[in-house]
């Protein structure tokens, strides 16, 4: 069962790939994603149970010694954080819109959970490092109050590691956004 998600970021891609096959070959995890990212870093994230990716991280950190950025992991994962980071995510209006936005994928991912489990929301999409200078962001939508909710706990979860860019809530977007947003 995929109740727990976690990763390393590093600033080697070599080390990147050297850390992310430590990370498969210590405990039963799902490979999430496992990739280079803007500019010139690598991220690995899995999932699976708390223990394993708690042994996947340890080693992945480990392997990675000086080139480690950051790594976390978060047991019991909201269930929305997993279709946010595939862009999966099924929304059919936008209510508020929150956003979140942060120098470390690590951080946002976290971030990302504390805002879902804060306040009634829908994750739309966790954007990782991709043609965005290695920046991360979250969008979610909900009522205004839930979302200004929602971004203010996730956005302390990146602001207590000083790796927070900005976060704002829109009360009433443009419906055209949400082509746009996802």
């Amino acid at each position: 069962m995929l109740n727990a998600i976690g990763g390393v970021e590093l600033s080697s891609v070599a080390k990147g790939l050297e850390a992310a096959d430590a990370m498969l070959k210590t405990s039963n995890i799902k490979l999430i994603l496992s990739r280079s990212v803007c500019p010139g870093k690598y991220i690995a994230l899995v999932a699976g149970d708390v223990g394993d990716v708690n042994a996947a991280v340890e080693a992945g950190s480990a392997k990675a010694a000086h080139s480690l950025v950051d790594s976390f992991v978060i047991p019991n994962i909201h269930p929305e954080v997993f279709p946010a980071i595939e862009g999966a995510a099924v929304v059919e209006g936008l209510e508020a819109l929150g956003i979140i936005e942060a120098f470390s994928v690590s951080a946002l991912i976290e971030a990302a959970d504390a805002a879902v489990k804060a306040a009634p929301v829908k994750l739309l999409e966790i954007r990782l490092a991709m043609a965005i200078g290695g920046k991360a962001f979250v969008t979610l939508t909900g009522s205004v109050a839930a979302a200004e909710t929602a971004v203010a706990a996730g956005a302390a979860v990146v602001a207590k590691k000083g790796l927070l860019v900005e976060k704002v809530v829109i009360p009433r977007p443009s419906q055209e956004l949400l082509r746009e947003i996802i």
